[in-house]
């Protein structure tokens, strides 16, 4: 076992063994996400680095601390990408916290999210022991759903020491366009579009304008353009890299809670206070609002979804939607079997585990 890792371990056993509690950290660009987590601080950045990248297999194979905008540039190298497109929130973001914590970006309607392009893991458990789930190519899928599970769980079940993701190719053309309509007007054509073959990889919907970006063979993001109309938008890149980072418009002029509602893309339009803007074809929706969680989640399950409260508001009623007590019930069966002595980011998904 390599020596940091080996130290890494023997922290985590450690702490196993006295009941003190870890709190794993990366490039520290998401401590905000997830509830308020408990310990000492573990930092991973140490253990860094591109382990395989073959661009003729698509697919790259990272330590944990490696910062994704290395992972990203290397890519970009081959005009290739992580195509869930995931936000970094901070220059320090790593390619472990950016899986731990199970974020995308725009492009997530369209390629898919985080855990879809997960191949393999290795982890480091409660124990402070290594287990290696999944592969490094495409076709191995044995332990493929365990390392799925890893994506998006805020290393409650050990520290992610080395991850593999599948990688696509940059699409040949892009053109971005906008028009505007109704909040009601764009979540019906959006479903509209969504069952046509249209290369639409990107959307938003917020104060009246809708924003759609077409991706691929530029003969049809031509044919794409013309169908759906609409005017280009210039400087197209520099947007959606706004979006994805939430560093402009709506989500700086959001001072109350900001909260991630996943829905059916075809839920109708929410009557909620607050303002919103609408993703992924109507599938992710933010709401800034002063409404209380009940309020909030009410709506959001009686639409077949679910809200989870994203920065600021009052966290007591919990970030992350109540679990059915059967769900409940597995989460806490999977973390007693990584995690027996719950040392290991306690509370930051749950506040009881």
């Amino acid at each position: 076992m390599d020596t940091t890792l080996q130290e890494f371990a023997d922290r985590i056993g450690h702490a196993a063994a006295s009941g003190t509690l870890l709190r794993l950290r990366g490039g520290g660009s998401k401590d905000w996400y997830g509830q308020d987590v408990q310990g000492t601080v573990l930092d991973t950045t140490a253990y860094r680095g591109i382990t395989d990248y073959e661009p003729t297999e698509l697919v790259i194979s990272a330590r944990c601390g490696t910062p994704l905008a290395e992972i990203e540039a290397h890519l970009a190298e081959h005009d290739q990408m992580l195509a869930f497109e995931p936000p970094y929130f901070g220059p320090f973001a790593t390619i472990g916290g950016t899986v731990a914590a199970g974020l995308s970006g725009p492009r997530r309607q369209a390629a898919g999210a985080v855990r879809d392009f997960v191949l393999g893991a290795v982890l480091l458990d409660g124990r402070g022991e290594l287990l290696h789930f999944g592969g490094k190519v495409m076709k191995n899928v044995a332990g493929y759903d365990v390392s799925r599970l890893l994506a998006g769980s805020l290393g409650v079940f050990g520290l992610i020491a080395e991850v593999s993701l599948k990688v696509l190719p940059k699409p040949v053309a892009e053109c971005t366009v906008r028009q505007t309509m109704t909040q009601g007007e764009a979540l019906r054509r959006l479903n509209e579009w969504g069952g046509q073959p249209l290369p639409v990889s990107a959307s938003s919907w917020h104060d009246g304008v809708l924003t759609v970006r077409l991706s691929g063979a530029r003969s049809a993001v031509d044919a794409a353009r013309q169908r759906i109309g609409g005017d280009v938008l210039a400087d197209a890149d520099a947007w959606w890299g706004a979006l994805r980072e939430q560093d402009a418009g709506f989500f700086t002029e959001a001072a109350r809670g900001l909260w991630r509602l996943s829905l059916p893309s075809a839920a109708p339009a929410l009557t909620l206070p607050g303002t919103q803007l609408i993703e992924w074809g109507g599938a992710q929706r933010w709401l800034s609002t002063d409404a209380d969680a009940a309020t909030v989640r009410a709506a959001a399950s009686a639409a077949g979804g679910h809200a989870t409260l994203f920065r600021g508001g009052e966290r007591d009623a919990g970030v992350f939607q109540p679990l059915a007590p059967a769900v409940l019930a597995l989460h806490r069966r999977l973390k007693t079997t990584f995690d027996p002595a719950g040392v290991i980011n306690r509370g930051r998904m749950y506040k009881d585990f």
